[in-house]
């Protein structure tokens, strides 16, 4: 397993977005987050769900980095990218097993992708989470990120919460 970054107990290794084990826990991710947001898709009418389905789409051809996180065991436990969005590179589908939270999987996961952002020549990295995932949004606040206005794609989903981080500086 060399040439993979190691922090602390976690491995990172860099994947296609197809990889398997990446599809997985992106899979995960949707059973585990889908959920919290049902009532509220719901209440949108045919069309804006369409439109909102457009919205969250991701192309993988603009993703610039996916990685995934590796325990002890090299069992990939954790998944997180980058994607060109316009002039900026955004966080996208930060997850980390409910196994192996609480032992900083995520903080490896984020650390590694500032560390990639900056290798991209960016200045900030932007996000975007919703309001019913409170975790997250602690996460990212107790790792330096600040609020900042809904950004498209995202504008018409109400329950978004967005945030930057500046990497210079």
């Amino acid at each position: 397993m060399t040439g993979h970054p190691t922090i602390g107990a976690w491995t990172i290794e860099n994947v296609p977005w197809e990889d398997e084990r990446a599809v997985a826990l992106r899979a995960a991710m949707d059973d585990e987050v889908g959920p919290r947001y049902a009532e509220v898709y719901a209440a949108f009418d045919a069309e804006t769900r369409a439109l909102l389905a457009e919205d969250f789409a991701v192309d993988p051809a603009t993703m610039v980095e996916v990685i995934l996180v590796r325990d002890a065991e090299g069992l990939a436990v954790g998944h997180a990218a980058l994607r060109r969005l316009g002039d900026e590179l955004e966080v996208k589908r930060v997850f980390v097993d409910p196994r192996a939270r609480g032992r900083g999987a995520s903080r490896a996961l984020m650390g590694e992708l500032e560390r990639l952002a900056r290798e991209h020549g960016a200045a900030r990295l932007i996000l975007q989470t919703g309001n019913r995932q409170p975790e997250a949004i602690a996460l990212y606040e107790r790792l330096g990120h600040r609020a900042i206005d809904i950004y498209p794609p995202y504008v018409r989903f109400p329950a978004s919460r967005c945030f930057e981080k500046v990497l210079t500086g």
